[in-house]
């Protein structure tokens, strides 16, 4: 098999597919080694920049899409429906379950100081979370964790992409104080 034609396999596949595809699938599909499927992956990407698709990376599945620089005008010929907006709660209690995998309600709650229940409920519809088992707390409460359809919609490739929170300390009155900050007013 030609490299040529390997890469155009894959975007085939990519392309026919419309959904994330595992390299695992691509291996037992194409019959070659990850790290071949992984280079050509590579080399493909390079030549994105003269077309209005991309492949982008989420963990171990790849997928071909429309460039987000075009969302706008591919959205009003494909989609009639309203945008999703998610409110400042659900991408708090998003924030919280993208930081903390495997967090469960009452610590979302805990940290929030308010209810999470319509939250989760409106993340979940998204897609945007995913239940992530028991924990072993009293009761069992359900767990939760971010799914790849966040890792797509906010562009990462994996959950360790994610940028680090900043440092902080409780001043006196016991108020969190951003360490950047603190050294400013310190110079």
């Amino acid at each position: 098999m030609e490299q040529t034609n390997i890469k155009q396999i894959i975007e085939a596949i990519l392309f026919a597919t419309g959904r994330p595809v595992n390299i695992q699938e691509l291996v037992m599909a194409l019959e070659i080694p990850k790290e071949e499927i992984e280079e050509n992956i590579q080399e493909m990407k390079k030549r994105e920049q003269e077309r209005g698709i991309e492949i982008i990376q989420m963990e171990d599945d790849y997928q071909l899409c429309s460039k987000k620089e075009y969302y706008e005008y591919i959205y009003q010929i494909i989609d009639k429906r309203a945008k999703p907006n998610l409110s400042n709660a659900a991408l708090e209690t998003l924030a919280i379950i993208a930081y903390n995998p495997r967090v469960t309600r009452a610590e979302i709650e805990a940290i929030r100081g308010v209810g999470a229940d319509a939250s989760i409920y409106k993340l979940m519809e998204y897609g945007l979370i995913e239940e992530a088992g028991k924990s072993d707390l009293p009761g069992k409460p359900m767990t939760y964790k971010t799914s790849t359809e966040f890792l797509k919609m906010f562009g990462f490739t994996s959950i360790k992409d994610l940028p680090e929170l900043p440092k902080y300390k409780l001043d006196a009155n016991k108020q969190i104080v951003v360490d950047e900050l603190v050294e400013e007013e310190n110079q």
